[in-house]
């Protein structure tokens, strides 16, 4: 891992608080602010406040925690690790499992300038649009459900009874998010299955997160999942972004992203409520 570098991992934090403030509200918890969704689509998290002058304490968490409970919201917090270090025990101490996964950094020069075969950026104008992001959505469904990079059964026949038909508004709302500039999709087809591999890009200001990158078990170990991150990001580089980044689930799927361009720079947590086990 580089060394960190203070002022991007600031620019990191400052969208990590920006982006959800397109479709949300903030609730301030002592050090924590609790991002709420206004309307339908996935819910966000709670996170160490930009301008807090104290960290976040067990009973921010807790408070914070009671709140997403009270919404029916997952209780979920994310931070980086660097910008908050002394975070990770108090979250543990509160009842949290925390995953350290690697936060990583495009450096543009090191993007291959090869073109992905297969892969297409969603187009907001196509009469398949709404098929396209059922489809794409489907896959990200079945693969983060099979999470790793090992290769599976599931495959075309799983993502087909994992879609979900969306309705004429949240279609409206994708496609205004594309044409705004906060948002883009990916997707990998291979001939005769379809569309088996999916990523997203989402931007506040110039920066771009590369997320929910995702191949059906049945099709990986092909390429696949680089190919689609490469074009999100070479998307982000040509639109103006500064900065594109993204966290991997582990080192395994860090080094897909290290092929396309990627390099370490930090730790992002992702914080959840334990497992509460039975005793023997």
């Amino acid at each position: 891992m580089t060394t960190p570098d203070p002022a991007l991992l600031r620019r990191l934090e400052t969208f990590y608080d920006a982006l959800p403030r397109f479709s949300a509200h903030a609730e301030d918890f002592g050090g924590l602010v609790l991002f709420v969704r206004d309307g339908a689509g996935w819910p966000f998290y709670a996170r160490p406040r930009l301008d807090g002058a104290e960290p976040p304490s067990a009973a921010d968490i807790m408070a914070a925690r009671e709140r997403q409970r009270e919404l029916g919201l997952p209780e979920a917090f994310e931070w980086v690790h660097e910008n908050s270090p002394d975070l990770l025990p108090v979250a543990r101490s509160a009842g949290l499992a925390v995953l350290e996964a690697p936060l990583m950094v495009l450096d543009p020069a090191a993007l291959p300038t090869t073109a992905a075969p297969g892969v297409r950026l969603l187009d907001p104008a196509s009469a398949t649009f709404a098929a396209d992001t059922e489809l794409s959505r489907a896959v990200a469904a079945v693969g983060f459900g099979t999470p790793g990079t090992a290769a599976g059964a599931a495959g075309p026949a799983e993502r087909d009874a994992a879609r979900v038909e969306i309705d004429a508004a949240a279609v409206d709302d994708e496609r205004a998010a594309i044409v705004g500039g906060r948002r883009f999709t990916a997707v990998a087809t291979v001939p005769d299955a379809g569309v088996v591999a999916s990523g997203i890009g989402m931007r506040a200001g110039d920066v771009v997160e590369i997320a929910g990158v995702a191949t059906l078990p049945a099709f990986r170990r092909r390429g696949l999942g680089a190919a689609v991150t490469l074009t999100l990001a070479r998307h982000a580089l040509d639109s103006g972004a500064g900065v594109v980044f993204l966290s991997a689930s582990d080192m395994d799927v860090a080094r897909v992203y290290l092929s396309v361009g990627f390099r370490r720079v930090g730790t992002a947590c992702i914080a959840e409520p334990a497992p509460v086990t039975a005793p023997a």
